[in-house]
C-alpha cells in the first residue's frame, strides 16, 4: 500500500500536488450545490480537496489515471472506492457512471491538458450546471476575461457564451508539491439559465474559432476564408477586430452569416 511519500507527481501527468488544506478547503467550497446531486473531480491525487468534497451532503465521484494515486485513495478512502474511476477524464464516456444526471466538474487541474478539460465541459453543458476548480493562473484569466483583453480569446468567447465565469482568488506556487514555476487561479463557472444560443451553435464555434486565428486583423479579412457576400462584409461590425467583440456581439455575427449562406 503506498504512503503519501511514496506517490510521487509525475511531469508527463501535470501533477503539482496541493500540500495546504485550508486552500483546498476553500476550493470545496465553490461549490454552491444547486441543481446537482453529485460531482465528479478530476484528478484527486491524494485526495487533499477530496476529503472536503466527502463532508458535503452531496454524493463524490473522482476520476484518476495515475494508479498510484489511486491506490493510495483505495487504501485511505474507504467509503470512496466504489467511485472511484481510473481512466482518462479526455477519453472516458462519463455517462457509463452519470447515465444523463446532471453533475458539477471541480479539481486542480493538471495544467497540460486545463484547455481541453474546459472544452469538454462544453460539450457536456447540458449535464454540467457548474464547473470549478485550480488552473494555471493566466488561463483562469483568459477564461474569465472580457473584450478588450489582450488575453480574450477562444476560450473565452465560448464558454461565457454558456457560463457565468467568475476569477475567485490566486493560489501561489509554494503551496504545491513540486512548486509549479507559476501563480495558479481559482474559478467557478456557473451555466447560464438559457443554455442554449439563438442562433446555428456548430456556426457559432466556427466563427470565433476562425476569427480569432489571425487575432489581429479586422473580422473582413480573418472571415474570409468563409466566403461571405460582399454586401455583408460591408457591415461596421466588420471593421472590429475579434478581441473587440462582446459574446453577444459574435451571436449577433453568428445571425447574420447564418441568413447569408
Amino acid at each position: 500500500m503506498p504512503n503519501q511519500n511514496q506517490v510521487k507527481a509525475k511531469k508527463h501527468l501535470g501533477q503539482h500536488f496541493l500540500k495546504n488544506e485550508a486552500i483546498a478547503q476553500q476550493i470545496a467550497n465553490t461549490l454552491t450545490l444547486k441543481g446537482y446531486k453529485t460531482v465528479l473531480e478530476i484528478g484527486p491525487g491524494m485526495g487533499v480537496l477530496t476529503k472536503y468534497l466527502l463532508q458535503k451532503p452531496i454524493t463524490t465521484h473522482v476520476i484518476e489515471i495515475d494508479n498510484e494515486s489511486v491506490a493510495y485513495l483505495q487504501a485511505n478512502y474507504l467509503n470512496l472506492a466504489s467511485r472511484i474511476i481510473e481512466e482518462d477524464f479526455l477519453r472516458y464516456d462519463l455517462n457509463r457512471v452519470f447515465k444523463g444526471e446532471p453533475f458539477a466538474i471541480i479539481g486542480n487541474f493538471p495544467y497540460n491538458i486545463s484547455t481541453q478539460i474546459v472544452f469538454k465541459v462544453l460539450e457536456m453543458r447540458d449535464q454540467i450546471p457548474e464547473f470549478s476548480g485550480m488552473f494555471q493562473k493566466e488561463v483562469a484569466q483568459r477564461i474569465c476575461s472580457k473584450e478588450g483583453s489582450k488575453v480574450y480569446g477562444i476560450l473565452s468567447v465560448l464558454t461565457q457564451a454558456f457560463y457565468d465565469a467568475e476569477y475567485l482568488f490566486t493560489v501561489p506556487p509554494n503551496v504545491f508539491n513540486p512548486p509549479p514555476k507559476v501563480d495558479s487561479g481559482v474559478l467557478r463557472l456557473t451555466r447560464k439559465t438559457n443554455g442554449t444560443l439563438p442562433c446555428n451553435e456548430a456556426l457559432f464555434f466556427k466563427v470565433v474559432k476562425t476569427a480569432f486565428q489571425q487575432r489581429r486583423k479586422t473580422l473582413r479579412n480573418s472571415l474570409k476564408s468563409m466566403n461571405l457576400t460582399d454586401s455583408l462584409r460591408e457591415d461596421s461590425i466588420f471593421d472590429n477586430r475579434p478581441e473587440q467583440l462582446t459574446v453577444q456581439q459574435f451571436i449577433q455575427l453568428t445571425q447574420c452569416i447564418e441568413t447569408d449562406i
